[in-house]
């Protein structure tokens, strides 16, 4: 059982000792129903030792289960914390490309619903370890009293086992379907919470997304786990009726077979019903260890799929590319490809032959869908070249150094993410820094920063883009990347992002390279690099000269 293996492998110690508790508390159960049938058959007060015994395997009973479920309790939150721990630990570490390609849909299952459905399985193991002991506890019970009876309902046993697997069988294909309509609901739901506005402002559109697409999703997600827990219930109530079946004969047969005592059949029949609470206990159990195992297999799927395409980064490595002083920068017949939508073909971005060094202004300009973003990616090692090499002062950038190369960069994308809080090398005396740059940016009657944290991010695309521009000043790196910064501004901040804040950058050493379409600008860069369908097809100092010839 891959929920087995999964529980041996992360933590043995708590297998072992719920193991010992939960066959403790089978052989405290075993005990109470000898002590039940003493007691029903004791003619007269009951003795002193009895009423003893009952207590303490009474008392012996409740201390192994509670001992079980506390020790399952704590590996439950941990396991869930370690799994989801592991799993972004992988996903940071995996390149750009291949997470685009996964998908975040398939992600965000893996990181609550599957967890979830693992960590519930969990929780279950103590009551399924009880009532697995408690069974094996009567067996031995039964054994004592008679062994053909004991053999008899062992085959029945077999037979039921047997039923139950084939009864089940497809319910496992049922939770499987079940869990790949998570993926597509979830998908939906990033719709819903990204594409609100629009589906505010269309009302056609809105029902065919509530009544097509959710309602959809959610049908067959519906369909599959009712098929499967229909299965499931079917083959557990079908044991129940073998176990019946195994009392009625008792009850009937085996006294017309066998000359045994009333006292003799009482302790059959008793030990008998006490064990259908836990049959059904532990078939039920079965529903839930399913759903963990497709969750489990999911969720071990996505991490040998994140650690195949890892790129040896390491989240938790101190910024050691940001440490070395950027002399040069090369990009030497570098190419790369990828699928774009609505076409047939790879799209080719190369080969591309530049050079960036410090102080120098750099605007890379273009048509929409030429490759500028895609260059910019690879340029800052988010993407993998396909083919030539990088060079960072002259030594090339591969998977082993690819993550402290990273580092040399502060960047403002297009679809950039504004986080809450400034981290790392930027906390250093950042807060009266911090202070003079919300002021130029218009910002301080906004915005404070305390301990590196923000006031607040609930601001207007234009502010919150000024505020990503002002992370990435603090960050004070080698060489500074912007797409698309002034797109968003009014006319003042741009004026104040390309006369100042870009000159500024220049001044102080850095290489700075911007992505625009604000012509007005061009003559504030050093060079000016253009790129079409994925070439460069000019690469000019004196853009000045250049505008002229556009």
């Amino acid at each position: 059982m891959t929920l087995l293996r999964f529980l041996v492998r992360y933590s043995p110690a708590m297998v072992i000792w719920t193991s010992i508790a939960a066959l403790l508390s089978g052989a405290c159960n075993a005990g109470l129903i000898a002590m039940i049938n003493s007691a029903l058959n004791h003619h007269g007060d009951p003795s002193l030792m009895l009423i003893v015994a009952f207590a303490a395997l009474g008392l012996g009973r409740i201390l192994t289960n509670a001992l079980a479920q506390i020790t399952l309790s704590h590996f439950s939150q941990a396991t869930t914390a370690r799994l989801r721990q592991d799993l972004v630990r992988k996903i940071l570490a995996v390149p750009l490309r291949q997470l685009e390609e996964l998908g975040t849909p398939k992600l965000m299952v893996a990181l609550t619903e599957d967890i979830l459905e693992i960590t519930q399985a969990t929780l279950s193991i103590p009551i399924f370890a009880v009532n697995f002991a408690v069974l094996l506890g009567g067996a031995v019970y039964l054994a004592w009293l008679s062994l053909p009876v004991l053999l008899a309902m062992a085959a029945f046993a077999v037979i039921g086992a047997f039923s139950y697997r084939l009864m089940i069988r497809s319910g496992f294909g049922h939770l499987t379907a079940a869990r790949e309509g998570q993926d597509r609901l979830f998908r939906h739901f990033r719709a819903l919470t990204e594409g609100i506005k629009e589906l505010k402002l269309h009302r056609v559109r809105r029902s065919a997304f509530l009544e097509q697409d959710v309602a959809t999703a959610a049908a067959v997600c519906q369909k599959h786990n009712v098929a499967a827990e229909l299965r499931f219930i079917i083959a557990q109530n079908w044991n129940q009726l073998l176990f019946l079946m195994v009392i009625g004969l008792i009850l009937f047969l085996l006294p017309q077979i066998e000359n045994i005592t009333p006292q003799t059949l009482t302790g059959y029949i008793i030990a008998t019903l006490y064990l259908m609470g836990p049959l059904a206990g532990l078939l039920g159990s079965l529903s839930v260890f399913s759903r963990a195992n497709v969750s489990l297999r999911k969720v071990e799927e996505l991490g040998l799929a994140l650690s195949a395409h890892s790129d040896g980064n390491r989240p938790d490595d101190a910024a050691v590319g940001a440490n070395e002083p950027l002399l040069s920068l090369e990009l030497v017949n570098v190419t790369h490809h990828y699928y774009r939508e609505r076409e047939d073909d790879h799209f080719v971005l190369g080969p591309i032959n530049l050079v960036f060094r410090p102080g120098e202004l750099v605007f890379l300009v273009g048509g929409n869908g030429s490759g500028k973003s895609s260059l910019a990616k690879v340029i800052a090692g988010l993407y993998p070249p396909a083919g030539g090499e990088i060079r960072l002062n002259g030594r090339a950038i591969d998977d082993r150094n690819r993550d402290d190369y990273r580092q040399c960069f502060s960047t403002v994308f297009s679809d950039y993410f504004l986080f809450d809080r400034i981290t790392g090398a930027a906390l250093t005396d950042n807060d009266g820094r911090a202070g003079d740059y919300l002021k130029r940016l218009h910002l301080d009657h906004k915005v404070s920063i305390k301990d590196g944290v923000f006031s607040t991010t609930q601001l207007s695309q234009g502010q919150r883009k000024r505020l990503a521009l002002l992370c990435a000043y603090l960050e004070d790196r080698p060489f500074y990347l912007f797409d698309e910064w002034a797109s968003d501004q009014d006319p003042l901040f741009k004026d104040v992002f390309y006369t100042q804040l870009l000159p500024e950058l220049r001044s102080r050493n850095k290489a700075v390279l911007v992505i625009t379409h604000d012509d007005r600008y061009f003559s504030c860069a050093d060079r000016l690099v253009r790129l079409d369908y994925g070439k460069i097809t000019s690469d000019v100092a004196d853009t000045a000269a250049h505008e002229s010839t556009r």
